[in-house]
C-alpha cells in the first residue's frame, strides 16, 4: 500500500520523522512537503536545511498555497473564463449567498481561504483528472505534518491524492486536533478534531492507507504522560503512552497550584504560563502564550491556567468538549519535567498540590 499515516502521541518526533525521511530520499525524488500554519511551515524548514541541505528537489510550503499554485491558477479558466487568481483572501469570506466566481473569488479575483479546498475539488472534476495528472508529473511524493489540522474539503482532497500515483506519507496526533484548516467548514463535519480519526480508519478499511501508532514520548515524563493519556475517554482505545524521558529534577510531574500560591510558584520555577485566550486568566501579570500557539512547542515545566469548564473536568469529571479536552492535551504535553494546573479545589483527583 502506498500511502501511509503515522499517528503519534505528543513529543513522539513527528516533524523529525519527516526531516530523516527526506534526508533518505535520493536526489532525483521530487517531494512537496505539506502543512498549514506557518510555525510549523518555518521549523520544518529548519529541520530539512539541517538533514537535507542537499536535496533540491524538496518543496515546503502551506496547504493554502499548494492548493492555490497546482489547482486555482492553472485550472480556474476551466470553471471561471478570463479570471486570474493573483493570491488569496485569508481573512475574508464570501456573502453566505454568493454564487458563481462570487463564491470563491473576492472582488480582486482573490482566492477566499475559506472556499478554496471547495473550488479546488470542483477544479479537479472539472479538468477530469487532468488536475491530478498534472501534479503527478511534478511529485514523486507528498509528505504532509500535523494532518490533524485538516477538514472539510481538505479530506476529499486528501482522497484524491490517495488514488494517485503520488506516495502520501502524513504525520500527525488527532489529540491534538485543536486547530483547523476552516472552523466553519460544514462538509465532512462528522470528522471534525479527534473524530478525524474515524475517517482515517474507514481509508485504512478501504485500502487506500496505512495506519501505524507511535506511543513514545520523547518529551514528557512518565508522570505527564499518564496525566495526559487519562484524558481522553477509553472508547477512542489510544494506547498508553511509554515515555523515555528519565531526566530527574528536583520537581518533576503533575502538579496542582491554588490561585493565590502562583507567584510563588513562578518565582520557584519559572514556567512557561500558558492560558486559553486573552480572555482567559486576566487577573495574573504573567508571561502568557496561548494553547493554539504552544502547539509544537517544549518547556522544561509549564503552568496551565484553565477555563472553569476545564477546571469542572478535572475536579468533578464534568462533560468537556473534546476540542477543549485537546486544549488542554497539548497545553499539559509541552512540559518534559513538570505540569502545574492552576486550580482552587482538587475535587475528586489524587494530584497533590504545591505548596510554598
Amino acid at each position: 500500500m502506498a500511502n501511509h499515516l503515522t499517528l503519534a502521541v505528543a513529543g513522539g518526533r513527528k516533524t523529525q520523522m519527516i526531516a530523516e525521511r527526506c534526508a533518505q530520499f535520493s536526489q532525483k525524488r521530487r517531494v512537496a512537503v505539506l502543512t498549514y500554519t506557518q510555525t510549523n511551515q518555518n521549523e520544518l524548514k529548519i529541520r530539512l536545511a539541517k538533514y537535507a541541505s542537499g536535496h533540491v528537489n524538496i518543496e515546503v510550503m502551506g496547504w493554502f498555497t499548494f492548493l492555490l499554485h497546482h489547482f486555482a491558477k492553472p485550472f480556474l479558466p476551466l470553471k471561471f473564463s478570463g479570471l486570474p487568481v493573483p493570491g488569496f483572501n485569508f481573512e475574508g469570506e464570501p456573502d453566505q449567498y454568493a454564487t458563481g466566481a462570487e463564491r470563491f473569488l473576492d472582488g480582486g479575483g482573490r482566492a477566499y481561504r475559506c472556499e478554496l479546498p471547495r473550488l479546488t475539488h470542483e477544479l479537479i472534476s472539472a479538468s477530469k483528472g487532468a488536475a491530478i495528472r498534472r501534479l503527478e508529473c511534478l511529485y514523486d511524493e507528498i509528505l504532509i505534518d500535523e494532518v490533524q489540522d485538516f477538514c472539510g474539503y481538505d479530506l476529499d482532497l486528501l482522497e484524491a491524492l490517495f488514488t494517485s500515483s503520488i506516495h502520501v506519507w502524513m504525520v500527525g496526533d488527532v489529540r491534538q486536533a485543536i486547530l483547523s484548516t476552516n472552523a466553519k467548514a460544514k462538509k465532512n463535519k462528522q470528522y471534525r478534531g479527534v473524530k478525524i480519526l474515524d475517517w482515517f480508519r474507514k481509508q485504512e478499511q478501504g485500502s487506500n492507507l496505512s495506519i501505524d501508532e507511535v506511543n513514545v514520548t520523547w518529551r514528557c515524563r512518565q508522570e505527564i504522560a499518564d496525566f495526559s493519556d487519562g484524558l481522553f475517554d477509553s472508547s477512542y482505545g489510544f494506547s498508553k503512552t511509554e515515555s523515555k524521558n528519565d531526566v530527574l529534577t528536583n520537581h518533576d510531574g503533575v502538579f496542582f497550584v491554588k490561585p493565590q500560591d502562583v507567584p510563588a510558584y513562578v518565582r520557584e520555577f519559572n514556567p512557561q504560563c500558558l492560558r486559553d485566550s486573552i480572555r482567559s486568566a486576566k487577573k495574573y501579570n504573567q508571561n502568557f502564550i496561548n494553547f493554539g500557539a504552544a502547539k509544537g512547542s517544549t518547556h522544561e515545566r509549564v503552568l496551565v491556567f484553565p477555563t472553569g469548564r476545564m477546571e469542572s473536568f478535572i475536579t468533578k469529571k464534568a462533560e468537556l468538549p473534546e476540542t477543549s479536552i485537546g486544549d488542554l492535551y497539548v497545553a499539559v504535553t509541552r512540559a518534559t519535567q513538570s505540569a502545574a494546573i492552576v486550580l482552587e479545589d482538587p475535587g475528586c483527583s489524587s494530584i497533590s498540590f504545591w505548596k510554598p
